[in-house]
């Protein structure tokens, strides 16, 4: 037997064993305890002047749609096992690498949000988090935002929602 087809072989069987093992279910890197089995993703505060007035109803679609395709969790509104809330703080534009003569290469679009998330299956608090995630994306200072905000927002979105995915379902 060639060592790529040992090598192959030796990964199946590792795969099945691990796939037997009893306790916490891994599925794409997380951990979930095996006791929880439904989420909710509350309403989210928008505290950000300026931001658009959407700009919660997306963020919490977008979490609610990263749990769902990424975890085993049904979604149930009147007694989840877990429960995530939030308060989006920041939407800023900054300025950002000044030229000479004054000018900005780019601006900065920078989004803010704290999660709060409750475990409901367990009476232990420290299972319970709150934590700030913040993310960026920059765009030329030549462009108007509005004219890039809404891909701004999907690219930041994306970074936010693997962040507070990860800190809620990974070892990390």
């Amino acid at each position: 037997m060639k060592f790529y087809q040992f090598f192959i072989v030796s990964l199946v069987f590792i795969g099945i064993a691990q796939s037997c093992i009893p306790g916490f279910y891994k599925f794409n890197e997380t951990s979930i305890d095996p006791n929880i089995s439904t989420f909710y993703v509350g309403r989210f505060e928008l505290r950000a002047p300026n931001a658009p007035p959407n700009l919660s109803n997306t963020i919490e679609q977008a979490l609610n749609q990263k749990i769902r395709e990424e975890s085993r969790l049904a979604e149930n509104q009147v007694n989840p096992d877990i429960e995530f809330k939030a308060v989006i703080n920041t939407y800023r534009v900054s300025s950002e690498a000044p030229q000479s003569g004054e000018l900005t290469a780019f601006n900065r679009l920078t989004i803010s949000l704290q999660i709060e998330y409750t475990d409901n299956t367990s009476q232990d608090e420290k299972r319970n988090w709150k934590q700030n995630f913040s993310r960026f994306a920059d765009f030329d200072a030549n462009q108007n935002l509005l004219d890039v905000q809404d891909d701004l927002i999907e690219a930041i979105n994306e970074l936010l929602m693997e962040d507070i995915f990860n800190k809620a379902f990974t070892d990390w």
